[in-house]
C-alpha cells in the first residue's frame, strides 16, 4: 500500500487561500469583471483560469505560485514575450493593463493574458515542424540581442545536484529500491558531469518548449514562457523531436534547416541532447517531490506515489546511461 510522503524542503506554502472570490476581486483590482466562471486549465506550478469579461472577451489569468520568481524575474519574462511580439512572432504575451502586465492581490502575484485557441503542434508533421523551426531560429534571433540578468542560466547545480539533495533527504522512495536508485542516479550524475559543456553562446531560452506548449492556429503560436532562461539553443529544439532515431534526424534536419534561414546554429551543440535530456529528467522527479504537498499533485500525479514509479525510474537512469555512450545524433550531409 502506498504511503503518504512530504519532502522536507518542501515550501510550505499551497494555493488554498487562492479562492473564486479571491481572484474575481483580484481581477476586478485592475479593473476586469469576470462575467463568466473561471475555468480551470492544466497548469500545476502556477495555477491558470480562463474567463470571460463584461465585454464577452475571453482571457486567461495566471497566478504565480509564490515564493518561486521574484517580481524582476517575471518582468523579464513578460519583457521577452513582448521583445518577441514586437518583431511579429507568435507567442501570447502578457496584456498592459494601466501600463503594467504584472498585478498584486493580497500576496498573489498575477498576470492577465489573451486566450487564443489552437490545436496541439503535431510533431510527427514535418510541414509543421518547418515552420516551428523557422520561428524558433527567429525567437532565437531576438533572444540572442542580450541576455537574462535577473532570470538563472541552465547549470548542474539546478538541474542535478539540488534535486539530487532534496531526493536523498525525502522518504519517498521505496526502502528495497534506495540503494540501487541512488547507485544509477549518481552514475547518471557523473555521466552527466562529464558531457556536459556550458556553450559560449548562451542565449535566452523559452526554456519548456515541447510540444504542449506550441499551439498551431494558421501556423504555431508559442505559450508559457514561465520556465524561461538563459542556456544552450539546443534546449528549445531537442523536445520537439519524436519517435526512434532515425525519426528523430529527420525532424532535426527539417527544424535546423528552417531555423538556420533566421539564426546560425552550431552543431556541436547537438551532443548536448542526451545530456539535456538527463538534466530534465531528474529535475522533473525532484520538482514532483518539492511539490508533493501541494494538493493538486497528489490528485494529478499518483503514481509518483507508487513503487512501480520507482522502478521505472531505476530502469530510465539505466536507458539515459547508455543513451549518453551513443553516438550524438547528427545532421543529414546536404549536397
Amino acid at each position: 500500500m502506498s504511503q503518504s510522503h512530504a519532502s522536507p524542503d518542501a515550501p510550505l506554502f499551497n494555493f488554498e487561500s487562492l479562492t473564486p472570490d479571491l481572484m474575481w476581486y483580484a481581477l476586478e483590482s485592475i479593473g476586469v469583471r469576470a462575467e463568466s466562471g473561471l475555468l480551470a486549465l492544466n497548469s500545476y506550478e502556477n495555477r491558470v483560469y480562463q474567463f470571460v469579461d463584461e465585454d464577452k472577451k475571453r482571457f486567461v489569468v495566471k497566478f504565480y505560485r509564490p515564493q518561486r520568481w521574484s517580481d524582476a524575474q517575471i518582468l523579464e519574462e513578460h519583457q521577452f514575450s513582448q521583445d518577441l511580439m514586437e518583431h511579429d512572432i507568435p507567442v501570447v504575451a502578457p496584456c498592459k493593463i494601466n501600463g503594467h502586465t504584472l498585478h498584486h492581490y493580497k500576496g498573489y502575484s498575477f498576470v492577465l493574458f489573451p486566450s487564443v485557441g489552437g490545436r496541439q503542434f503535431e510533431v510527427d508533421n514535418l510541414d509543421q515542424s518547418e515552420w516551428v523551426g523557422r520561428f524558433l531560429g527567429r525567437i532565437h534571433q531576438v533572444a540572442k540581442a542580450k541576455p537574462f540578468i535577473q532570470r538563472p542560466s541552465m547549470s548542474l547545480d539546478e538541474y542535478l545536484y539540488q534535486p539530487r539533495q532534496l531526493l536523498s533527504n525525502s522518504s519517498f522512495i521505496p526502502s528495497y529500491l534506495e540503494k540501487s536508485f541512488f547507485h544509477d542516479l549518481d552514475v547518471l550524475i557523473a555521466q552527466l558531469e562529464q558531457q556536459w559543456e556550458t556553450p559560449s553562446d548562451i542565449i535566452r531560452l523559452h526554456g519548456d518548449c515541447h510540444p504542449g506548449n506550441i499551439l498551431w492556429r494558421d501556423g504555431p503560436m508559442f505559450v508559457d514562457l514561465d520556465d524561461a532562461r538563459n542556456g544552450p539553443a539546443i534546449q528549445d529544439i531537442w523536445m520537439l523531436l519524436n519517435g526512434d532515431r532515425a525519426d528523430k534526424t529527420m525532424q532535426l534536419d527539417v527544424i535546423l534547416e528552417a531555423y538556420s534561414e533566421y539564426c546560425d546554429f552550431d552543431n556541436r551543440q547537438l551532443k548536448l541532447i542526451e545530456p539535456l535530456r538527463g538534466l530534465r529528467m531528474v529535475h522533473y522527479i525532484a520538482w514532483l517531490a518539492k511539490r508533493w504537498q501541494d494538493p493538486a499533485f497528489p490528485i494529478a500525479f499518483p503514481w509518483f506515489n507508487d513503487a512501480k514509479y520507482w522502478e521505472n525510474q531505476v530502469l530510465g537512469f539505466k536507458e539515459q546511461i547508455a543513451a549518453l555512450q551513443e553516438p550524438t545524433i547528427s545532421l543529414t550531409p546536404q549536397w
